[in-house]
């Protein structure tokens, strides 16, 4: 067999794989629309600013941490911003920068989204694994991260929850 393909079993393994990354987006997208009134890049531009000290990030570093490219990041701060979610401003220690900060409408909307929002997650994953199916789901998933991410720019949006469980809402 030509090492180029895949065998039967690497085969079957990868279309299961993409078949779960072309579903789970439109499963969590349906559940925050229709909960929230978001996308789930929405909620996520939403939720890196709420664990932000003071709710705030540099566009630069949201962006970073949203795995997106400025102008995507911009047009959607853009939309969240007219819905009153969150607002930008001039960085005061670099005039060159734009921050983005939560605003209380964006905290409430944080605040109610996640519950929903982790329970189709739990709903469509998690428990349809087994506790040990769940360490094999984050082995694999850092296995094949260190070839999709080699130089570690995203590691710390993947590890940030090693240590002790799930994290809470930070207080507003």
């Amino acid at each position: 067999m030509d090492s180029a393909w895949l065998d039967d079993d690497q085969l079957a393994a990868w279309v299961r794989l993409v078949a779960v990354v072309e579903l789970l987006p439109g499963v969590l997208d349906t559940q925050l629309r229709r909960d929230a009134g978001l996308t789930h890049y929405d909620y996520l531009t939403l939720a890196m600013l709420s664990e932000a000290p003071d709710h705030t990030l540099r566009m630069t570093d949201l962006a970073r941490q949203t795995n997106a490219t400025l102008p995507r990041l911009s047009h959607v701060v853009q939309r969240l911003e007219t819905r009153g979610l969150l607002e930008r401003f001039p960085c005061p220690s670099d005039r060159r920068a734009t921050n983005a900060r939560l605003t209380t409408a964006g905290w409430a909307t944080v605040q109610s989204a996640a519950p929903g929002h982790a329970a189709t997650v739990r709903k469509n994953v998690i428990d349809a694994l087994t506790p040990e199916q769940i360490a094999q789901l984050r082995a694999i998933s850092d296995a094949v991260l260190s070839r999709l991410d080699p130089h570690a720019v995203l590691r710390g949006n993947y590890t940030r929850y090693d240590r002790g469980g799930p994290p809470s809402l930070p207080k507003a």
